[in-house]
């Protein structure tokens, strides 16, 4: 018998050295982790609730992204995610501002990238600090990417790949995953009961003092791709979308639309524009989309008029009625 084995795909052939009789065994030892509550919980009454200290939340990326905040940022593909993902991540790293968010000072991120060939990771990164004039402090930012390790990324959707990724988390503030089909490979979007493993890891992080920012698909009704429960744990769902008047030339601009604030309100939940133009990120209003020229746009970027509906507060049967007149199904 070959005393050898194959170690993984792209590993090298390993030969197997026999132990000696005279060798004592060795074991590794067990790995014996029971949860905190196994010896009991901790019930409060309201006077010890309301007289323990609480560390007050500060905000990492205002106005949406506080310390132990749970974020979502989703959009279909090729709209914006990793754009705006990066510049989220150098803001927060650099202690500057990006579109109209600021981060009153750099905290330490992990950008955990399961998607983007490394060259183009490079290429969106030098692009995005020469856009911010950041300065991204060497110790404020890492990146761990699937590309650039040599068997990819564990599978964040189990706890088994989870254990993995513990030593380079604990030193960061924020954590942005980008994306959940790439790094949560084992994930049932549309299954509530298989979110169950991610959401205590973005729960745990979030006890130990940390935020989570995902990044995700957007389904074809617009809304996050797969299972709402993913949105129960979230403080704030960050919805990107094409405008009305979009063109291809015009390349990575988009309207950003909170669809779930939990923290803000008024002025600072309102959408508005982004748009990388010549180098530089620009931002204006979100104009009225309710005209019957973005509603033929919308149609022709082949929104449902359901969809329309919901993203321009037009009723469904007047753009159902609106579309008729102008002879589009």
């Amino acid at each position: 018998m070959d005393d050898s084995y194959f170690d993984g795909p792209g590993r090298h052939w390993l030969e197997v050295v026999p132990r000696r009789s005279d060798e004592p065994e060795i074991s590794a030892p067990a790995f014996d982790y029971r949860p905190a509550y196994t010896q009991g919980l901790h019930p409060l009454s309201p006077h010890q609730l309301l007289t323990r200290k609480f560390e007050p939340p500060e905000h990492v990326l205002a106005p949406w992204l506080q310390t132990q905040g749970l974020a979502m940022i989703h959009a279909p593909r090729g709209i914006g995610k990793t754009h705006i993902s990066i510049g989220a991540a150098c803001a927060v790293a650099a202690g500057t501002g990006f579109l109209k968010w600021s981060a009153p000072k750099p905290r330490r991120v992990l950008f955990i990238d399961g998607e983007m060939p490394g060259a183009m990771l490079q290429e969106r990164f030098a692009r995005t600090i020469d856009a911010l004039k950041a300065d991204v402090p060497p110790d404020g930012f890492k990146l761990v990417a699937a590309d650039l390790e040599p068997d990819g990324l564990p599978d964040l959707a189990s706890e088994e790949g989870q254990q993995f990724y513990a030593e380079v988390i604990a030193p960061a503030d924020l954590v942005i995953t980008d994306n959940l089909s790439t790094i949560c490979r084992t994930l049932r979007e549309n299954e509530a009961d298989s979110w169950g493993p991610v959401q205590s890891w973005a729960l745990r992080l979030r006890r130990e003092g940390k935020s989570v920012l995902f990044i995700h698909h957007a389904g074809k009704n617009g809304g996050q791709r797969g299972t709402s429960k993913k949105e129960d744990i979230l403080n704030t769902v960050i919805a990107l979308r094409r405008p009305p008047d979009y063109e291809a030339s015009q390349g990575a601009r988009f309207e950003v639309h909170y669809e779930k604030a939990r923290g803000f309100y008024g002025n600072e939940a309102e959408p508005f524009e982004a748009w990388l133009k010549d180098g530089q990120w620009l931002t204006a209003e979100v104009t009225s989309a309710d005209d019957d020229a973005s509603l033929l746009a919308l149609k022709k970027q082949g929104l449902s008029d359901r969809e329309i509906e919901k993203r321009t507060g037009v009723p469904k049967s007047t753009v159902n009625r609106k579309l008729r007149e102008k002879a589009l199904p």
